[in-house]
């Protein structure tokens, strides 16, 4: 994020209402600015759901699809609870301590209804407070959802529902604060466009250091871990990339020149990575896969998100060559080569790679390639990175992803021990639950067919399952009802017409 806006006159000069924003006339775009944010928040808020909610619940087994799926619906909800009661201010409100701002809530109509400002920097948006809290819900919620996919098919859902909102509370809103809301990393001069380092860094070591301490799954659901609907994958996958056009095109904070340039920049990226991964599994696998090809479309998002406008279409494309080939050797030749990763580290679905190991290559990237222009453009007083000459850049930028990588390590370790051994809630689902899944967890199916009576026991049915109750189990399932097993079959050997049969 950057203060790429206008600072305005006091709009109470212009209205009886002192609380209201009103679009500044000297602005050359005005209200137009609310336009585009409130978009590209609505972008970002579909990437979570249902676009993460779909993508997870048909890339895990058929018994995890609820699970996962709820993971991520849940934390929607609660991350925009504690958002406005004390986690938005903490994040971009006044300075409390170098890292963090003073929690409080945004909830009275005034505070809505008022000016977007980042008080910590000294700047003002065109348009209200309101719209600036939404968009950056969206961002915080996207984190937690994110890193779920590393705890999926295991976790606990007591424990999830704790984890989130004190995660939220001592890591995202520190990261939030030093890198966007005037905190010591912004200082310092810490190129993060759009979340690199405060969502994606963050949300992969916190997934990677997590999975040690929930456990892994089942041994046969990791031998085992085939999609239940690649289709629904890439509907989510589809979701993610358009999304994600709001995702960066919205952190100038204006409809600007820059957040063009950070749309095509992103747009870019994500083709170059998704074919440079997908050529990767052509060369070492011998066959195209998709799932890979989604993978790549994703690290490519990731790497771009920290220099989407700050980045000439060059960079844009080693961005993309770097995001589609360095996280395919650590996911599919490094980490397999590990058995100590392999033993300790269950990360379903490679968080620590399509996150972790991306944003460091987009933060890294960023020093090298941001150029002079495009950091004017977004409001930096940045020479540019390497490229400009400014070799310094890519000190601060490793400077920056150790502070994030050190702190969310840390205090995801003491989350994680806390809910465990002060709150004496279990990590990890029972064994019981974790070889039934969602029926054990839930009470719920993804897949349910039979007849109307599904729900009814009296029936015969619960969750659309036959109930046997005769004295043997030759009965298959049939949409119409039990139908003895092999009765076609003989039938035939009797002598009797497949007609007769049925």
């Amino acid at each position: 994020m950057a203060d790429n806006a206008t600072t305005t006159t006091d709009p109470a000069a212009a209205t009886s209402s002192p609380a209201w924003w009103i679009p500044d006339p000297a602005s050359g775009v005005g209200s137009g600015d609310n336009a585009w944010q409130l978009t590209a928040a609505t972008l970002v808020a579909l990437q979570s759901v249902p676009g993460l909610v779909v993508l997870y619940a048909g890339i895990m087994k058929k018994k995890w699809a609820i699970n996962s799926a709820f993971m991520a619906f849940y934390a929607f909800a609660a991350v925009l609870i504690c958002w406005v009661l004390w986690a938005y201010q903490a994040s971009f409100g006044e300075e409390m301590l170098p890292f963090v701002g003073k929690p409080n809530n945004v909830l009275g109509i005034g505070t809505m209804l008022s000016q977007s400002t980042l008080p910590s920097i000294g700047i003002s948006q065109q348009f209200p407070l309101a719209t600036m809290i939404y968009f950056q819900f969206a961002f915080a919620a996207i984190t937690l959802i994110i890193m779920a996919g590393a705890f999926l098919g295991r976790m606990n859902f007591f424990a999830w529902m704790i984890f989130v909102p004190l995660w939220l509370t001592l890591s995202y809103t520190v990261g939030a604060y030093s890198l966007w809301g005037g905190g010591f990393l912004f200082k310092l001069g810490v190129i993060d466009y759009s979340g690199g380092y405060v969502i994606h860094l963050s949300s992969g070591t916190a997934g990677f250091v997590g999975c040690y301490f929930i456990g892994p799954r089942l041994g046969k659901d990791r031998e085992d871990a085939r999609p239940n609907n690649i289709l629904t994958v890439l509907v989510g996958a589809g979701l993610l990339w358009v999304g994600w056009n709001g995702f960066n095109g919205g952190d100038p904070y204006a409809a600007s020149a820059d957040a063009g340039v950070a749309v095509l920049n992103t747009n870019l990226c994500t083709a170059v990575s998704l074919l440079t991964w997908t050529v990767c599994d052509m060369v070492y696998f011998k066959k195209p896969s998709v799932i890979g090809a989604v993978q790549g479309m994703i690290t490519g998002l990731v790497a771009i998100t920290p220099a989407a406008g700050v980045v000439a279409g060059w960079g844009a494309i080693l961005l993309g060559l770097g995001s589609g080939s360095v996280p395919w050797f650590t996911m599919n030749v490094l980490g397999k080569k590990s058995k100590f990763l392999e033993r300790h580290f269950d990360d379903t679905l490679g968080v620590v790679h399509t996150h972790m190991v991306a944003g460091f290559i987009g933060g890294f990237g960023t020093g090298l390639w941001a150029t002079v222009e495009g950091c004017a453009a977004f409001g930096l007083t940045n020479p540019g990175g390497a490229v400009a000459g400014n070799g310094m850049q890519l000190g601060y930028q490793v400077a920056g992803a150790m502070f994030i990588i050190g702190w969310n390590a840390v205090w995801t370790s003491l989350i994680m021990l806390f809910i465990k051994y002060v709150l004496r809630i279990p990590l990890r689902m029972t064994e019981a639950e974790l070889l039934l899944g969602d029926d054990a967890v839930h009470g719920e199916a993804a897949y349910v067919f039979g007849p109307c009576e599904a729900h009814d026991p009296e029936s015969g049915y619960i969750q659309g399952q036959i109930l046997n109750t005769g004295p043997t189990n030759d009965t298959d399932l049939g949409m119409g009802g039990a139908v003895p097993a092999h009765k076609e079959e003989t039938a035939v050997k009797n002598g009797e017409s497949s007609a007769e049969a049925k």
